[in-house]
């Protein structure tokens, strides 16, 4: 097992590479010089311009710019903000716990309504319950994020007044973007852990199971369910990656102060460094939890092993 973990971080090296690369490559491309943003209009002479391009190596090659980015990187440091001339990684850590939170809480919601709806449709095959799970489910899967969130606003603090629209503290101001950002995922598990457990229903050692007398549901939790949670867990750690990310809409439409709106508010002010952090960091993420996705079919499936 630490053998089969260590190759996949190793392997994991050249995925993280090629994408810090490319998101540089195009941070280059984007219009704006970053000695300019960092000056602003008014302050910039052309002198101080070239000094400032010097000092920030701007008008080193670009190899030479990346490789002194990743070497710097590598000891802790991202940079500093164009904007503000903070430490990028000190904004991040200070932005990440709020991320953190809503996603987990997004998360918490996809996984009880997700698996909630695909096992009760399962077990109601063809009745008027599996139709209304599955078009709860198509609900979640047509509805696009801000539209969501923008109805939850209108419904329950406008119209009645319940919740709060916007901010963060308190697990008031946490339901609705949680919500919002879990449902998709929720629909998408649900639907999948339905197709699963019918398959694994049908299977004869279910039958075998009901037939020596096990009580429905030691059979349903025991047998079916955990055979079915390979594709489900597969799907959902790809879905944990997608919340990570899908909570730069979710925060910047209810004002949550997370890496997410720190990260369109870099990209709307041309701020490159911050924005290459934020996504080396969303990068790292994804390699992380599918590595962890991958150790964990072990644990539910004795019959998988990395020895």
């Amino acid at each position: 097992m630490l053998r089969y973990i260590g190759n996949r971080l190793i392997l994991a090296i050249p995925t993280v590479l090629i994408v810090t690369i490319l998101v540089f490559l195009m941070l280059q491309f984007i219009p704006g010089d970053p000695a300019e943003i960092f000056l602003g209009e008014n302050r910039s002479t052309p002198e101080l311009l070239a000094k400032v391009r010097t000092d920030m190596g701007l008008d080193r090659p670009l190899y030479v710019q990346y490789t002194s980015y990743m070497w710097n990187v590598l000891q802790g440091d991202f940079g500093r903000s164009l904007n503000n001339n903070r430490q990028v990684s000190t904004e991040i850590l200070n932005r990440l716990p709020s991320t953190i939170q809503l996603t987990f809480a997004a998360l918490a919601i996809a996984i009880v309504l997700g698996f909630s709806l695909g096992i009760i449709s399962a077990l109601k095959h063809n009745t008027w319950i599996d139709s209304l799970a599955m078009f709860v489910a198509l609900l979640g899967v047509s509805m696009p994020v801000f539209w969501l969130s923008l109805l939850l606003i209108f419904l329950f603090s406008v119209r009645l007044n319940w919740l709060p629209a916007i901010g963060q503290g308190g697990i008031q101001r946490l339901i609705m973007p949680a919500f919002a950002l879990g449902m998709l995922s929720a629909s998408t598990l649900a639907r999948l852990v339905r197709s699963s457990m019918l398959d694994v229903l049908n299977q004869d050692y279910i039958r075998t199971a009901r037939a020596k007398g096990l009580i429905g549901r030691t059979v349903v939790i025991r047998h079916a369910l955990r055979n079915a949670l390979i594709p489900a867990v597969t799907v959902l750690g790809l879905q944990f990656g997608q919340l990570l990310s899908g909570a730069v809409i979710t925060e910047t439409i209810f004002s949550r102060l997370g890496i997410g709106k720190l990260y369109v508010d870099a990209i709307l002010n041309k701020d490159f460094t911050t924005v290459q952090g934020i996504t080396l960091i969303i990068a790292v993420s994804y390699v992380l939890i599918n590595l962890i996705v991958d150790v964990s079919y072990a644990v539910i499936d004795p019959r998988v092993s990395y020895e």
